[in-house]
């Protein structure tokens, strides 16, 4: 099996590769410029030899005699380091060279000198001025003069400039093999040593996490901005399409879901009510990053603890009761043992008459069987804890549907036992404690209003009770979070509403 490369070497690699193509294109660049600068001045070297020679007197006036032009030529030759200089008559025919096989040959080669004017430029492998040789007298052209040195190959001409090319590019080469150790170095750290596959891997084990599992994921960045969000988080808040790349004040989201995802509100499990649903928020912020979100929906385990509440205020209500016989069964068991026979017949004609005065107020008022049974059984409830509870004489419900039945159990049920907590808590004082129940049947709507002798909520807790829902345990009127958090919920579902002033909760729920 093919080892796979780590990142770092694979960096490293396509760096040297970028970097040697960098400095294979400068120096060839750089190359090519000092050959052509060569040449340059090479030309004008020539051409000055060249001019030197065409203006020596003895050339000018010894034009056809080849043994006496011999010598200025051969001396130019050696003064200027030329490769070799050449005199030629008007007819092409060499009169000096330094190659005596030459003398007397015709050189066929392309020039403007011959017609008076001088030539610079590449001969075959050199390098060549040419430069016409006038007459003193007529000064008509008799001749010319080359001059030609050999060019040298590409690299030796880089070579003998006063810049070393060759070994600047190698420093070049070796500082960017240094950078490129540094760089690959650094990417490595910044990816947490992780290579490209395993990044792949992560990023799709991610996707395939966020969209797959049965929470809310949300990411933000530092400046509250949504980075990610999974399908299941987006139903749950019902996000809109476009929420990506959209700061959280600018959604319609209500303030309690603004403090959590903004990290204003902290702490872990934050409950927060979204159209109707009950959310679970734990945020945790990565430093310099942002946050993330995760959210769970709640409502179907508050449902259930909802039962299991209901079924233990049932058990504390059958306890109640319980005990209140119990206490009436020894009373009753004392008077016999003293022999008070008609005391007893008193004790057992209040005792009934109480129970039976209640039984038919309730009755009297309250036409549906459910809501008259779970009044019955608070009032033992609350005689345990010396609370008296009592009926709103306007109080009037018939019988209602099974689904509105059930929705005014729990509504009544869940503002009794807050208000009796609520009492609990206060302070003996010799005061009596009252619950004070009205249950009203309009054309549309049942109107429920539950008030008691406490302090009540404070008016600036008043809207905040409903909105924090299990976390207003700041209010003066208990701990209510998972009862109002239902009573609520219920009433908006129908349609209708709840709102406390004091000490008085008033719940609408519409037929």
């Amino acid at each position: 099996m093919r080892r796979r490369r780590s990142l770092a070497s694979q960096l490293l690699v396509w760096q040297l590769v970028v970097v040697t193509l960098l400095l294979c294109a400068v120096g060839a660049l750089t190359v090519v410029q000092t050959g052509s600068n060569f040449r340059s001045n090479e030309e004008r070297r020539m051409l000055s030899v060249a001019e030197t020679v065409a203006a020596n007197s003895l050339v000018q006036e010894q034009m056809g005699n080849w043994r006496l032009l011999s010598a200025p030529a051969e001396t130019a030759r050696s003064l200027s380091g030329a490769s070799y200089v050449l005199i030629l008559d008007d007819r092409r025919l060499v009169i000096a060279s330094p190659d005596p096989a030459q003398i007397g040959s015709t050189l066929d080669t392309r020039t403007t000198a011959l017609e008076g004017r001088s030539w610079t430029g590449t001969v075959g492998d050199s390098i060549e001025a040419h430069v016409p040789v006038f007459d003193p007298v007529s000064r008509k052209v008799n001749g010319m003069v080359i001059a030609g040195a050999e060019e040298p190959g590409i690299f030796a001409g880089a070579l003998s400039q006063p810049v070393d090319v060759l070994r600047y590019l190698a420093i070049a080469l070796v500082i960017g093999v240094t950078g490129s150790l540094l760089l690959a170095r650094r990417v490595k750290n910044q990816t947490l040593g992780l290579e490209p596959h395993e990044i792949t891997a992560l990023v799709e084990n991610r996707e395939a996490l966020l969209h797959g599992i049965r929470e809310g994921v949300v990411g933000l960045d530092a400046q509250n901005r949504i980075t990610l969000v999974n399908d299941h988080a987006s139903d749950l808040l019902a996000l809109p399409d476009d929420a990506l790349g959209r700061s959280v004040e600018e959604l319609e989201l209500n303030d309690r879901l603004r403090d959590v995802l903004t990290g204003r509100a902290t702490g872990v499990d934050q409950l927060v009510l979204r159209q109707g649903v009950v959310l679970t928020l734990n945020r945790m912020p990565i430093e310099g990053a942002g946050a993330v979100v995760t959210l769970r929906d709640r409502t179907e385990l508050l449902a259930l603890q909802h039962e299991l509440d209901a079924s233990q205020h049932a058990t504390d209500t059958l306890r109640a009761q319980a005990h209140e016989f119990a206490n009436r069964l020894h009373t009753i068991a004392g008077l016999i043992a003293l022999k008070e026979y008609d005391e007893v017949t008193n004790y057992i004609h209040q005792i009934s008459s109480a129970q039976d005065q209640w039984r038919a107020e309730v009755s009297a008022c309250i036409g549906d069987p459910a809501v008259a049974a779970l009044l019955i059984a608070k009032a033992s409830l609350a005689a345990e804890r010396g609370t008296a509870l009592r009926m709103e004489p306007d109080s009037v419900l018939g019988r209602v549907d099974e689904a509105l039945s059930a929705d005014l159990v729990m509504v009544l049920g869940n503002l009794v036992d807050n208000a009796l907590d609520a009492l609990s808590s206060l302070s003996a004082d010799g005061a009596q404690k009252w619950i004070e129940v009205g249950v009203m049947q309009l054309d549309d709507e049942v109107q429920v209003v539950v008030r008691d002798s406490g302090p009540g909520v404070a008016p600036e807790l008043a809207e905040e009770v409903f909105r924090h829902g299990f976390t207003t345990k700041a209010a003066s009127h208990g701990e209510r979070g998972i009862g109002l958090a239902l009573i609520r919920r219920a009433c908006l579902r129908r349609g209708g509403s709840v709102n406390v002033s004091g000490s008085v909760f008033t719940a609408r729920l519409p037929w």
